[in-house]
């Protein structure tokens, strides 16, 4: 092998290690978010705090997505190797506090921590792999990575439930810190980023006005998506205050960034056509992501009268289609472009969105399997080709803050999609069952026997109008590309190694 780029490790060894690392780092954020769902009887059996659990995942996700943004631009001006070290160690002391939480609120508390960390995992293993193979291998990389989503997927429920039932809710915490440090010590020893060339006479400026103001503006933001209509009502007086707030928060924001040296949100994210029409088309990704993930087990097991398991499997399916249309897609996007693959893949992924609401009522339990499979094979043809077009379309000082920004985008669509399509679920449910009931009573309700017909009826209507909303989400993908992206991507060459 001749000699290395400028942002790649040395040695072929070296790389390897330096991927096992990533692999484990996301295997930690991946795990995460799907370990504890399982485990939650237990930890409200232990520490009580029923009416707030929800925010064990909510605090977590609002955490994750506000911090996005920040470790992208320091990952820039710093280096990756900092970032993740500093994001895995802050993690990993979240799950430890977790681990020793002595009531609910603690909890919620640390799982804020663990996610303030997880941000930098998510971001930061992104932007490394694209850093650590040039354009030709970075699907393989990527594919590794989106292998380790979906056993996570299928793993992590599994796991949190043999956890709880026979040791200790803690222990899903307290797994994180032996694979966390094997991450850590991999990454010390093997990553090794060369110096960049930056005047020294001048320290590296942090916009600290725009990174706390982000924090303050997303929180609020989201905080008002993820508890309205939940908490309180979209019109109460909660509601209004914290989207007027959050409003009020976006305009402070954008006098702050354009005035700082090194805004953490720079202004050329939006102004080339290319990642903005990346960053849009992925938060209608996670827009419509929430459609199967969210609503299908219910659908699943109300309407198909399938246990939890087989309900799960259901869902799982797509983790299994998605990386291996992913790893494939290489072959697609030589051929014809990252922004005509990526359009194949969102215009067939409508299609099937669009037949679910026509499935046969009950209808059989592989009918829906089979869609599920056919989805994650079309998402993974859609996902891959733009984040590693986009990240091709920048060099290493503006790739952590490109990759940053489509994850928020896409984080922020699926805190978004949470709320309309929790709205419209509630809605038609009102209307078929005369304003007695909406889905969280209704998924309660499943615990004490199969509903009856009627509610079958209604839940399958509710089910069908989020997948409608679903398929227009991915419309919208569709046509971001079409109208906005360039039909060839502006793609920086790598230097010859």
């Amino acid at each position: 092998m001749g000699k290395a780029t400028a942002d790649r490790p040395q040695t072929p060894r070296g790389r390897r290690a330096v991927v096992a690392s990533l692999m484990l780092c996301m295997g930690l954020a991946a795990l995460d978010s799907t370990i504890v769902s399982t485990a939650v009887p237990q930890i409200v059996g232990d520490l009580g705090g029923f009416s707030v659990f929800s925010w064990l995942f909510s605090g977590y996700l609002l955490a994750v997505t506000v911090t996005l943004p920040v470790y992208g631009k320091l990952s820039d001006t710093f280096g990756r190797k900092p970032v993740l070290i500093a994001g895995s160690i802050l993690f990993l002391l979240g799950s430890l506090l977790c681990a020793a939480a002595w009531n609910m609120a603690a909890l919620i508390a640390f799982r804020v921590v663990q996610g303030l960390g997880g941000g930098a995992l998510q971001g930061t293993v992104q932007t490394l792999a694209a850093d650590l193979y040039p354009l030709e291998q970075r699907p393989k990389i990527q594919a590794k990575l989106s292998t380790v989503w979906a056993t996570s997927a299928v793993a992590g429920p599994a796991l949190g439930g043999v956890l709880a039932a026979y040791a200790d809710w803690r222990w899903i915490f307290l797994i994180n810190l032996p694979l966390g440090a094997v991450a850590l010590w991999l990454l010390i020893r093997h990553l090794h980023e060369p110096k960049r060339d930056r005047d020294t006479t001048e320290r590296p400026r942090i916009d600290w006005a725009g990174a706390l103001t982000v924090f303050a503006c997303g929180g609020v933001l989201l905080t008002a998506l993820v508890q309205g209509g939940v908490a309180w009502p979209w019109l109460s007086a909660q509601s209004i205050a914290l989207f007027g707030t959050g409003l009020a928060l976006i305009a402070v924001l954008v006098l702050i960034e354009r005035r700082a040296a090194e805004p953490i949100i720079p202004g050329w994210v939006w102004r080339r056509r290319t990642i903005a029409a990346v960053n849009l088309a992925l938060g209608a990704l996670g827009l419509l992501m929430v459609a199967p993930t969210v609503f299908l087990p219910t659908y699943a097991q109300s309407v198909l009268g399938l246990a939890p398991i087989a309900a799960g499997f259901v869902l799982s399916v797509w983790t299994l289609s998605w990386p291996v249309s992913a790893a494939l897609s290489q072959h697609v996007y030589r051929r014809i472009g990252f922004r005509n693959t990526a359009m194949l893949g969102i215009g067939t992924a409508t299609l099937i969105l669009l037949a679910f609401p026509f499935l046969p009522y009950p209808g059989q339990a592989w009918q829906p399997t089979l869609l599920m499979l056919f989805l994650g094979a079309a998402l993974g043809l859609f996902q891959l080709p733009l984040i590693i077009g986009v990240q091709s379309t920048v060099g290493w000082a503006e790739r952590g803050t490109t990759t940053a920004s489509v994850l928020f985008c896409r984080q922020t669509g699926q805190t978004i999609g949470a709320a309309l399509f929790g709205a419209v679920a509630n809605g038609v449910l009102a209307a078929r069952l005369d304003g007695a009931s909406d889905l969280d009573s209704v998924t309660r309700s499943l615990d004490s026997g199969a509903p009856a017909e009627h509610v079958r009826r209604a839940i399958a209507d509710a089910v069908h109008s989020v997948y409608f909303g679903a398929a227009c989400a991915a419309g919208l993908a569709f046509l971001v590309l079409l109208l906005m992206a360039p039909r060839r991507f502006p793609v920086i060459k790598d230097p010859e190694d």
